[in-house]
């Protein structure tokens, strides 16, 4: 999920960072080059941090930035297919549920929320289960597996299909209750 890895680039630092301190002018650089962007094999990067290595810069013809080599870290976040995550629902949909994990959002479709036949009531803003009673509404903490994965150039463009119907995921309340008992069809009325 997090992890940490060291880069080495060629850094352009602007005319405008020339009195200040190297390796802050550095930092801010880099983070504003690097955060928040999406790596296809790092994943999304979170935060640049312990700058180091910085080489004396060299001056191009033509271009007025000096240009340095450096060595920093990022922090990084980044799924696998069915790996199982934590997250918090962030969003109700007639269509499924939204699941924050980290810095992305993944989507439980209504086919994945549960086994049981469930329904989404507008009125109280979640959804509920109707032979087990289980229900789910924005602010649970659930257990889901991630599916699918499609990581594109941003945050807001990537997508992240979920599922919680598996044994032992969902909301932590599932595992301990005890299912309804289902009342039989009314006899009242047949012959």
């Amino acid at each position: 999920m997090y992890y940490v890895h060291t880069i080495k680039d060629t850094l352009s630092v602007p005319p405008a960072y020339f009195g200040a301190d190297l390796e802050e002018a550095a930092t801010q650089v880099l983070r504003n080059k690097y955060e928040r962007m999406i790596d296809r094999d790092l994943g999304v990067i979170l935060a640049v941090f312990n700058v180091r290595d910085i080489s004396d810069g060299i001056i191009l013809p033509g271009d007025p930035s000096t240009h340095h080599d450096v060595i920093f870290d990022v922090l990084t976040f980044t799924l696998e297919v069915e790996e199982v995550v934590v997250g918090e629902v962030s969003e109700l949909v007639e269509f499924g549920s939204f699941i924050r994990i980290g810095p992305l959002d993944g989507l439980v479709h209504l086919s994945q929320i549960t086994s049981d036949f469930i329904n989404y009531d507008r009125k109280t803003g979640q959804f509920t289960s109707r032979n087990t009673g289980k229900t789910l509404k924005k602010g649970d903490t659930v257990y889901a597996k991630v599916s699918t994965i499609s990581i594109k150039n941003s945050v807001k463009d990537s997508k992240i299909a979920l599922t919680m119907r598996p044994e032992g995921l969902g909301k932590p309340e599932w595992l301990t209750e005890k299912p309804r008992e289902r009342k039989p069809p009314s006899k009242r009325g047949r012959r």
